[in-house]
């Protein structure tokens, strides 16, 4: 799905008190495509220069974008304002590739490949300070990555819903600026910068050259950057791209912790939680009903009465330690706001998912993936003898229908033909449909448990 873009232009705001509504502003969308002008050398307005052009890029250099920052592995993360653009004193050196490091760079390659773009989740990782003769490190730590993302829940039980690319980008030096001290500058593909906002830990990039970057990859979804660094850093994006993902994430390629910073971050862009730590200057919450699953205004007691956000849970025992419930504090606010549990992952590194939190992600999982995927074309009428092959989660069932009628002895089997399921070679046009349905008992809002399902149909000719 594409989105609309939206640009807002901001002064720098560490907390992010600007109120909206009655509460506090969650995002910060940008335009791509203007920060894309700035990033590639006019974001500053040449001597002289007038008019509405020069405006536009005085604008575009302006330009902020809300991040989320971690100060060490375990920590409660912080947000602060940053420029979309890199920093004129690390932007990228004027001198170009070679032709045949011109010929690699944004190359798009395959590290998990389980369907079609349309029925799966498209993960896209892009590295930057990697050089042209450093790309397969830059593949197999993102190998690495995604194998420590995909190990945490939700992802381990659903990594057949993801595909997951490397796009290359060539950098003219190795490593990155800000590492290991701050005086030390990069020329790197993305212009990625520890020590942004003045913050060491704090792992920035050029938001637009990221984008042109991801533009190349199929169908991205979610998008990882990792800079070539043992450092720990990273940071979360609040934007929407012309591309269709919500949000990057960025994380130091080569620490061991650097990967749960990239998980935190889906929590926003793929299960839209909340972050559930707070600022104790923030006060209390007066707000309307936050629309987060994973905020609320309401007591436990309330929450069940009223049947309202994760009233399913309660009282049950959360995978990231004690009791669904509703705990104060969340959303930035140390009062007026409650969350499920007392520390999950939204609110401390390296914890787990709520149980609240992980259906949240699963259901984000199936907006940009299918219950039931197929290789198999639906276009065009298939033959009696033809193989219909289709993939479904683990666990998921799947049912056959000739005609609208069940054939129960297909029922689990992933690869059939019309023939064996029946279809009579009459010379008439039958139908041979599909349908899966994810059964998961982590899955108990019945509004999210729709997009858990889907069919698809293939027309038979004799």
């Amino acid at each position: 799905m594409r989105r609309r873009i939206r640009s807002r232009i901001r002064s720098r705001n560490p907390l992010r008190t600007a109120a909206v509504a009655g509460g506090i502003a969650l995002a910060a969308a940008a335009a791509m495509t203007a920060s894309a002008t700035a990033s590639t050398g006019s974001a500053t307005a040449s001597p002289g220069a007038s008019g509405p052009a020069a405006h536009a890029d005085a604008a575009s250099a302006q330009r902020t974008l809300d991040v989320e920052y971690f100060t060490g592995p375990g920590g409660h993360p912080r947000h602060t304002e940053v420029p979309a653009a890199t920093p004129e004193r690390l932007a990228r050196a004027a001198g170009p590739l070679s032709a045949k490091e011109a010929a690699a760079d944004g190359e798009v390659g395959s590290v998990v490949e389980n369907g079609t773009t349309a029925d799966k989740l498209d993960v896209v990782f892009i590295g930057d300070g990697y050089t042209s003769g450093q790309q397969e490190d830059f593949h197999a730590d993102a190998r690495s990555k995604w194998e420590q993302m995909s190990a945490v829940q939700p992802y381990a039980s659903y990594q057949d819903l993801f595909n997951v690319w490397t796009v290359d980008a060539v950098s003219n030096q190795s490593g990155v600026s800000g590492d290991p001290s701050k005086d030390v500058v990069k020329d790197t593909a993305l212009g990625s910068y520890f020590w942004c906002d003045d913050i060491e830990r704090l792992l920035c990039v050029d938001t637009a050259k990221v984008e042109s970057y991801a533009a190349k990859a199929p169908q991205a979804d979610l998008v990882v950057v990792l800079s070539n660094s043992t450092k720990y850093g990273g940071a979360g994006y609040t934007l929407t791209s012309q591309v269709g993902y919500d949000g990057i994430a960025t994380a130091s390629s080569d620490h061991a912790d650097s990967d749960q910073i990239a998980v935190h971050e889906t929590g926003h862009s793929l299960g839209k939680l909340a972050d559930e730590y707070f600022y104790p200057e923030y006060g209390t919450y007066t707000g309307a009903e936050p629309e987060e699953s994973n905020a609320t205004k309401l007591s436990a007691a309330e929450l069940t009465a009223q049947q309202q956000k994760w009233y399913r849970w309660i009282g049950q025992t959360s995978p990231d330690g004690g009791t669904v419930g509703a705990y104060e504090g969340g959303r930035y606010y140390p009062k007026g706001i409650n969350r499920p549990t007392d520390n999950s992952i939204m609110r401390t590194l390296g914890r787990e998912f709520s149980l609240p939190g992980r259906e949240a992600m699963i259901a984000g999982f199936y907006r940009h993936a299918s219950a039931l995927s197929s290789r198999t074309a639906t276009a065009t009428a298939v033959k009696r003898s033809a193989g219909i092959e289709v993939d479904v989660p683990k666990g998921a069932s799947l049912t056959w229908y000739v005609d609208g009628a069940e054939v129960t002895t297909a029922n689990g089997k992933t690869s059939v033909t019309p023939a064996e399921l029946g279809v009579p070679g009459d010379g008439a046009t039958h139908k041979v449909t599909a349908k899966a349905t994810d059964t998961t008992d982590a899955v108990k809002d019945p509004a999210l448990r729709k997009l858990l399902s889907d069919s698809r149909t293939w027309k038979v000719t004799g």
